[in-house]
């Protein structure tokens, strides 16, 4: 059952770079501007060919970087920078001072006054950076979505800082573990559902993190397994009865 999680949370995060690879690609065709060939002599066409083979890698290189970065915000492995876990005591430890650093920058323009940044292990072995202090409510925002894009943008420049991925976890005081106990409630209510009643369950959308704590919550339950379905911001989890 494990190694279907593993291979369910691949796939997903596989085909969440490919549709953002083919919306890029879309989007730039429609923005291109439109070429008049008759008064585009020879030097000119060699110059917009080597122009366009530039944007072109420029694509490709932005692509690569949005799917690093959802795979790092996720925590989960996927194509793009390897994932990196089995770390020495050294090499966490400039994990963590590296995301720290970033993190207590970024706070620097928020103006969130004093604050503390604990640092510990998570039970599948994310680095968690917890924010404690006064009045943070403005750093989880509607939804934690401002929590969530904290842990993207923090997790998008570790990366490019050390050259892997190491899964990270942003929290603000707590929040992110209470929401992880409602998601595995709502995980293990919707398998008692699928094996009673015999059918598949579909819950709400989800964050790529979230979706991963519920394949989680969910692969050693020997009556179910999970799936996920949709794209973009509707993708989510599917229990389905063995």
């Amino acid at each position: 059952m494990a190694a279907e999680v593993e291979q369910n949370l691949l796939e997903e995060e596989s085909q969440d770079e490919a549709s953002e690879e083919v919306e890029a690609e879309d989007l730039n065709a429609g923005e291109a501007p439109e070429s008049d060939a008759a008064e585009v002599n020879e030097g000119e066409g060699d110059a917009n060919a080597d122009a366009d083979e530039s944007a072109d890698a420029d694509e490709s290189d932005a692509a690569n970087d949005e799917g690093a970065v959802e795979n790092a915000a996720a925590g989960v492995d996927g194509e793009g920078d390897s994932l990196q876990e089995d770390l020495s005591d050294e090499e966490l430890d400039a994990v963590a001072d590296t995301a720290i650093a970033i993190l207590q920058d970024i706070l620097g323009y928020l103006n969130v006054g004093e604050v503390t940044i604990d640092e510990y292990e998570g039970d599948e072995g994310e680095l968690i950076l917890d924010i404690t202090g006064d009045d943070l409510a403005v750093l989880i925002g509607r939804h934690g979505k401002t929590l969530d894009a904290l842990q993207t943008l923090v997790a998008a420049v570790t990366v490019r800082k050390m050259g892997f991925r190491y899964p990270i976890v942003v929290d603000v005081e707590g929040y992110k573990n209470r929401q992880r106990q409602k998601l595995e409630s709502i995980a293990r209510s919707a398998a008692n559902r699928a094996a009673l009643q015999s059918r598949s369950v579909k819950l709400r959308p989800m964050t790529p993190y979230e979706r991963r704590l519920v394949h989680i919550a969910l692969r050693n339950d020997e009556r179910v397994e999970t799936a996920s379905e949709g794209e973009g911001s509707a993708r989510h989890v599917v229990v389905i009865p063995q």
